[in-house]
């Protein structure tokens, strides 16, 4: 996971450094808007209702819409004046029941990792927090917003969770609310008899999204019977090749290497030992004509030949070192 925020829970006199990861994520499947026709993309521009012009990104600003119709336009240096008290800073001010913070405030969760330098007062304030059986109210300032939090503490690790504002929850008006509708004590035994048999202990690994898995096996049921659309001008990206095994990549390295290598070994070779070096036996100088250097050592027939034909070859080619003739 990468982090997305680094700051501090401030609580108390105490501060302990903390980075922030995101804790959940949406794994739904991702839908582009295309065009029945032909299966091309749908575009969506940026366009100034009043000149009709596509307007990029640097040139668009925040703006408030008065009752009268009238705008405020709001700069990033209107923005960046604003005070954030708990700017990098997670400030707890109070502790309460966790029955009092209710899940409709919920609105994203995070996890904490604490930084090296903080790990003790992580590990204190955690455990403190876990035994208490409360969480701690906090405020925290993220992407240039103060929210309300709640600190808890979930597989030995604080979580922390952004809540709603009090003004955010919409109030439920509805008008059965105001009806007077009877309900005998009965018929409520027998519901609470029926909830007590269907009471079992809630285990989330054993619930799965059967939705997204038939969407997604009707996809791949099109992709293998090629029911697909190419868009006309569409060029299709180079496929990924999959991360290489290491061991493999060093193999190929040990055998690009030998064959640059090949060529030049066999040209350097010499095809005569150096003069300044002379044979301590009578062996015949190495030549183009001379056979490949065998195990078995030649015999004496073999040598004179191999001599005679030497004398001949000199002749025609200046010597530039003096040979010994080998002996018959």
């Amino acid at each position: 996971m990468r982090s997305i925020w680094t700051g501090a829970i401030s609580f108390g006199l105490v501060v302990i450094p903390v980075k922030l990861y995101a804790a959940t994520e949406q794994r739904d499947i991702t839908f582009r808007q295309v065009h029945r026709a032909d299966g091309a993309r749908i575009q969506f521009r940026r366009v100034c209702t009043l000149d009709g012009e596509e307007v990029p990104y640097s040139d668009i600003a925040k703006g408030y819409e008065l009752p009268t119709g009238d705008m405020v336009v709001l700069t990033d240096e209107d923005l960046a004046e604003l005070p954030l008290v708990t700017a990098h800073r997670i400030e707890v001010l109070h502790f309460a029941p966790s029955t009092q913070v209710e899940p409709i405030l919920a609105a994203k969760s995070y996890y904490l990792e604490p930084e090296q330098t903080g790990t003790r007062a992580y590990v204190l304030f955690r455990d403190a927090l876990e035994e208490s059986g409360k969480v701690a109210v906090a405020k925290v300032a993220l992407r240039q917003r103060e929210a309300l939090a709640a600190l808890r503490v979930r597989d030995g690790v604080i979580t922390l969770e952004t809540l709603l504002w009090p003004d955010e929850i919409r109030k439920p008006d509805f008008a059965f609310l105001d009806e007077d509708i009877e309900v005998r004590s009965q018929e409520l035994k027998m519901a609470s008899s029926l909830i007590e048999t269907m009471t079992e202990d809630f285990e989330p690994d054993q619930y799965h999204d059967t939705y997204r898995q038939a969407l997604e096996a009707v996809v791949q049921a099109k992709v293998e019977g090629n029911d697909v659309v190419r868009p006309a001008g569409f060029e299709a990206p180079e496929p990924k090749s999959p991360p290489a095994d290491l061991t493999e990549i060093l193999r190929a390295s040990v055998a690009a290497l030998k064959n640059d290598r090949a060529p030049a070994d066999s040209t350097a070779k010499p095809t005569a030992k150096p003069a300044a070096k002379p044979a301590a036996s009578a062996k015949p100088a190495a030549s183009a004509k001379t056979p490949a250097r065998t195990s078995a050592k030649p015999s004496t027939r073999t040598r004179a030949k191999a001599a005679a034909a030497k004398d001949e070859d000199a002749g025609a080619q200046p010597k530039t070192t003096p040979r010994r003739r080998a002996s018959a």
